[in-house]
């Protein structure tokens, strides 16, 4: 048999199904009696904090719009469109930025190389490329790509023709940054070409597009990529190129991640497969070209912590009375310290303790070759080279030292000389104002104060012959002042009464 259910007469439902409180689900909370400890209220935190949640992503959002001044998509394409082709002027233009890094390069002058990077036109077929990608124009993806090659073929040629007419083969420091490209030198292009993309949708032109040619380096590795092909030096020719590589395709992808953000019209409709298919092959692109720079950026690293562990070592360890380093030569690949020392010779027993050392210096497997005073093997070339270098840097810092305390005398000479210059001049001017003024003595001196700190003053003394007011006294003062440019001053009247006395006193002491 079911279970009978009993029904409080003022709350239709069934005990079993009550609260523990006494309160009926559903009930009036009037009709129920409280049990218990009394309601507490509680303050609700989460409305504040999501207001200014929310206000803070307003201001971010107002700050960092892209669409503020953004240019219409029209515009936009035909800019890029328009930069695209390369032909009437574009090509000369080409041609003669390439002589100008080239020369650049040649004679190791790095202004020489900004100026090449500001006028080359390479920026806009990698832009246009990225830009057709964004949108699906693949004709126009096409085109850009075809006139990037004979830009860059162009580039090749005229630099190979540079560089196997110059008389000077030797590489340079501007030369050699160019062939071991790194992982920083991907991130360059990345950011540089998003600021790049960034300014070229703005309404109003500005100074971006220059920064980015400057700061990506086109022209450069395609140069240094040529100067390879000149002298036969095919690690020249590689790294430069694949410097160059990294520059075009991280140039391009930044640009396709700038258009999408931008959401720009797209030029056809995609179908999913296409569309998946242009995202791996980007992705596997920019990978491919970025994991060799890793590499390598890992290896400059690694590089860099052994010179400079080495270093610390050899600074260190060959610290002696009698002896002194004048050359050390750090090799991080084959991990050798090639290190020429003039003075006592070091005693076999001190030269293995030193080695013993190496391995608490985190540079196990290193050898140190050691050339000493009296060794046929020690570099005499190097030893005179740090000699001489020491010095003419002690022969520099005596100079400029010296040049500066000559500075300083000839600018307190000149200061004397204008003053005495000024003194008949002063003179003058000051009998024309106040005739009543006698003799007038102009100087200058020193003020002690009481703490013994000394400044430099003005002196003007002056006999007059009639009484002058305490106004006319601060005008004479203030017009010394300024007449003489001091930065201070000070004034002295005398009576020919304060001075007679004086006489008189000494001739009665006679």
């Amino acid at each position: 048999m079911p279970q009978s259910t009993r029904l409080h007469p003022f709350n239709p439902v069934p005990h079993h199904r009550q609260r523990r409180d006494g309160r009926a689900r559903g009930g009036c909370a009037a009709h129920q009696p409280r049990r218990g400890t009394p309601d507490v209220a509680t303050t609700d935190t989460s409305q504040p904090q999501a207001a200014l949640g929310k206000r803070l992503r307003q201001v971010a959002g107002e700050r960092f719009n892209l669409r503020d001044d953004k240019a219409d998509d029209e515009e936009i394409e035909a800019r890029i469109r328009d930069a695209v082709e390369l032909r009437g002027a574009t090509p000369w233009i080409l041609v003669f930025a390439i002589l100008v890094a080239s020369v650049g390069l040649n004679v190791n002058s790095t202004a020489v190389i900004i100026g090449a990077m500001l006028i080359s036109p390479l920026m806009a077929p990698i832009m246009g490329a990225g830009f057709g990608v964004a949108v699906y124009d693949f004709a126009l993806v096409k085109r850009s790509l075809t006139n990037l090659l004979i830009a860059t073929l162009i580039s090749l040629v005229v630099s190979w023709t540079y560089f196997s007419l110059t008389p000077l083969h030797q590489a340079q420091s501007e030369l050699l940054a160019r062939t071991s490209p790194t992982l920083w030198d991907v991130l360059i292009a990345l950011f540089g070409g998003l600021a790049g993309i960034i300014g070229m949708t703005r309404k109003e032109k500005s100074n971006v597009i220059p920064g980015v040619a400057i700061a990506t380096a086109l022209m450069p590795p395609v140069c240094t990529a040529g100067y390879g092909l000149a002298t036969g030096q095919w690690s020249f020719f590689g790294g430069a190129l694949y410097l160059y590589t990294i520059n075009c395709v991280f140039i391009t992808l930044a640009t396709i991640l700038g258009i999408r953000a931008l959401r720009l019209k797209r030029h056809g409709f995609a179908s999913p497969a296409i569309a998946r298919r242009v995202k791996i092959a980007l992705w596997t692109l920019a990978l491919a070209t970025a994991l060799p720079s890793i590499y390598l950026a890992i290896n400059l690293v690694r590089q860099e912590v052994y010179r400079a562990t080495a270093r610390e070592f050899v600074n260190r360890e060959f610290v002696f009375r009698n002896s002194q380093v004048v050359d050390a030569k750090i090799d991080p690949a084959k991990r050798t310290i090639d290190i020429s020392l003039i003075g006592e010779p070091l005693s076999t027993d001190m030269q293995e303790t030193i080695k013993a050392h190496l391995a608490i210096a985190n540079l196990a497997g290193t050898q140190i070759f050691l050339h000493q005073s009296g060794d046929h093997q020690i570099d005499v070339t190097a030893l005179k080279s740090t000699l001489l270098s020491d010095l003419l840097r002690e022969s520099q810092d005596t100079v400029k030292q010296r040049e500066s305390q000559l500075q300083k005398l000839r600018a307190e000479l000149a200061k004397r000389n204008a003053l005495l210059n000024q003194t008949g001049d002063i003179s003058s001017e000051l009998r024309q104002l106040y005739p009543s003024l006698d003799q007038i003595t102009v100087g200058d001196g020193v003020t002690i104060a009481e703490d013994g700190s000394r400044h430099q003053v003005v002196y003007l003394n002056a006999t007059i012959r009639s009484d002058l007011s305490a106004a006319e006294q601060q005008r004479i003062a203030d017009w010394f002042k300024i007449r003489t440019k001091a930065d201070a001053v000070v004034f002295n009247i005398q009576t020919p009464e304060v001075a007679a006395p004086a006489k008189a006193s000494g001739k009665r002491k006679r």
